[in-house]
């Protein structure tokens, strides 16, 4: 079988990397985390010859998902949410003032259309990718898990960083919770697991287990 296509880049005024997901027999794809540069998603799923059928995100935090009515409006893809965050979701603009920023007039996200559980498989034509559960930056944060020829690939979202982890200082944040959520669920994965994080560069499950800091 012709092996996942992956494309990532950030996106937005805080640089939330968004990923695509595609299948290079069926063409259908999910993007993840469309947090602004609708344009730039659309045109790199273009180039790829890949239809875009879901939008899919890790939480609900206003850079992971600016993008989110726009793309819908354009692809009539499915949005798909953990239900745990909608609280976040339905107050775009009091997230701004939550982390101190002006209110921007930005479009109300679309409804969603499915909700996200842990261990639910998303299907992408001929591959799929399984959500984990991982409560601790939000209450409904979520982990992608796909498989690749190379191995495993985790989008973590906020969840982990590159020697870092995800803030719990905002509403709904909960750093024992976050942390049981990295050891039990991500850092139990093979140590090939190739990484994407929400903001910054790559990683892997075995950098992340010898040299993460906040994980000692």
């Amino acid at each position: 079988m012709p092996d996942l296509i992956v494309r990532h880049f950030p996106v937005g005024f805080l640089q939330c990397n968004c990923t695509i997901l595609g299948c290079p027999r069926t063409k259908q794809a999910i993007v993840f985390d469309p947090g602004g540069d609708v344009e730039r998603i659309l045109d790199t799923c273009s180039d790829l010859g890949l239809k875009v059928t879901r939008i899919a995100h890790t939480h609900a935090h206003l850079d992971h998902l600016l993008g989110t009515q726009e793309l819908q409006a354009r692809t009539g893809a499915e949005v798909l949410l953990h239900p745990a965050d909608a609280f976040l979701y339905d107050d775009v603009p009091g997230q701004f003032a939550m982390v101190g920023l002006p209110v921007m007039p930005v479009p109300t996200p679309p409804p969603v259309d499915t909700p996200l559980a842990d261990d639910q498989e998303l299907t992408h034509g001929d591959h799929a990718s399984r959500v984990l559960h991982c409560p601790g930056h939000t209450p409904g944060s979520v982990c992608f898990l796909a498989e690749t020829h190379a191995g495993p690939l985790l989008l973590s979202g906020d969840t982990l960083f590159r020697g870092s982890v995800g803030r719990t200082d905002l509403p709904g944040g909960d750093t024992q919770a976050l942390l049981t959520s990295i050891h039990e669920r991500l850092l139990t994965l093979p140590d090939s697991t190739r990484v994407i994080p929400g903001h910054g560069p790559e990683t892997s499950i075995a950098f992340e287990r010898r040299a993460n800091p906040f994980l000692a």
